[in-house]
């Protein structure tokens, strides 16, 4: 959280600096959370519960978060080649993706896709 300090006047500075004075206060108060978590685990073993019975796993110890991996792509299924190029038949393009050089370069020349259609 970045505040500019330079940009506040006299009045929300003093504001500031009591928001953050009461802050400091109730924290301050406050057992820590490995104390806390250990009451919590003998109340909860006395009465015959464990922590993950009653607060599932996030009721563990928390994690530090990682960063979220990178999403895989979709995978697609394999589709039957739509066109084929009449010069080398083992050259076919499904109609997805990117035309291959064969059939850029023949409608380039002025051939209609649909010439290339398999039938």
């Amino acid at each position: 959280m970045a505040i500019d300090l330079n940009r506040l006047s006299t009045k929300e500075l003093d504001a500031l600096i009591n928001q953050a004075k009461k802050r400091k206060a109730t924290l301050g108060k406050r057992k820590p959370a490995a104390s806390v978590r250990k009451k919590l685990a003998a109340l909860a073993k006395a009465e015959g519960y464990t922590i993950a019975e009653l607060f599932g796993a996030a009721g563990t110890a928390p994690k530090a978060r990682k960063a979220a991996a990178p999403r895989k792509a979709r995978k697609l299924g394999k589709v039957a080649p739509k066109y084929r190029n009449p010069a080398n038949a083992k050259e076919t393009w499904t109609g997805r993706g990117k035309q291959p050089r064969w059939l850029a370069a023949e409608t380039a020349k002025g051939r209609k896709l649909e010439d290339f259609l398999i039938a």
